[in-house]
């Protein structure tokens, strides 16, 4: 045998395996959506709250995290959150608390994330693209308090899904004015000059500070819509 023929036989049995796991994997993800969307279709209308898991019980923005998701909880809303510490722990011990469900989209990581105690229902995912996909799905509201790098992800998502048309027009509200001004400046002052954005883009976003200015902004939102999507937003948003 040729050394290219050695070569290439060594490689098959590699290969194999690593298309027959690739293959398997996608069962995985299957079935990570079959399992989201049956336990979630029943939580609605919802507010999915995002922010840092690094965020200590007796900071500021954590109290006040708990206490928008249980303002909203009381008004109908369910919470939804990624599960983990946090503002994450502290929307859903908010959420839990007021007279509506509390949700974890926990996501399995090597560190960081482990799962919050206040989570009425808890779903367990592997790939963050099928985690957003719920996150995004369902959600009445966004609700975005100071955080990293998976905060500001979540925040591009929607922006980019609402901006695109691929979901519908929902209510993007960023708690922390000092946190977030220098962002939304850079957006004005460096993406709409660049041409990259345009300067209507900026209106998909909110700033709000006050709780329930939080809830009412929402309230307002859909005060001359359904809560549900409608026909052709559903639609549309079967190809997130």
């Amino acid at each position: 045998m040729s050394k290219i023929d050695r070569r290439d036989a060594a490689f098959i049995p590699l290969k194999e395996t690593s298309l027959n796991r690739e293959t398997w994997r996608v069962f995985q993800i299957m079935a990570e959506f079959v399992d989201g969307f049956e336990q979630l279709s029943q939580i609605k209308p919802s507010v999915s709250i995002f922010g840092s898991a690094r965020t200590s019980k007796d900071d500021a923005d954590y109290k006040l995290a708990e206490e928008i998701a249980l303002l909203l909880s009381d008004a109908g809303f369910s919470i939804v959150s990624g599960g983990g510490p946090g503002i994450m722990e502290a929307a859903n011990k908010g959420g839990q608390a007021g007279r509506s469900d509390s949700i974890g989209l926990n996501i399995e990581l090597p560190k960081e994330q482990n799962p919050n105690t206040y989570q009425d229902i808890s779903l367990s995912f592997k790939h963050f693209f099928s985690r957003k996909v719920m996150f995004v799905k369902y959600a009445t509201a966004y609700v975005v308090m100071p955080g990293g790098f998976g905060t500001l992800d979540e925040f591009a998502e929607i922006l980019t899904l609402v901006q695109t048309g691929k979901t519908r027009k929902i209510p993007i509200i960023l708690v922390g004015s000092d946190f977030w001004s220098g962002l939304i400046d850079w957006f004005k002052n460096t993406l709409v000059k660049a041409g990259t954005i345009a300067s209507g883009d900026l209106n998909l976003i909110q700033i709000i500070d006050e709780p329930k200015a939080i809830v009412d902004a929402i309230f307002d939102h859909y005060e001359h819509r359904c809560f549900e999507p409608s026909a052709e937003e559903h639609e549309k948003m079967l190809d997130l």
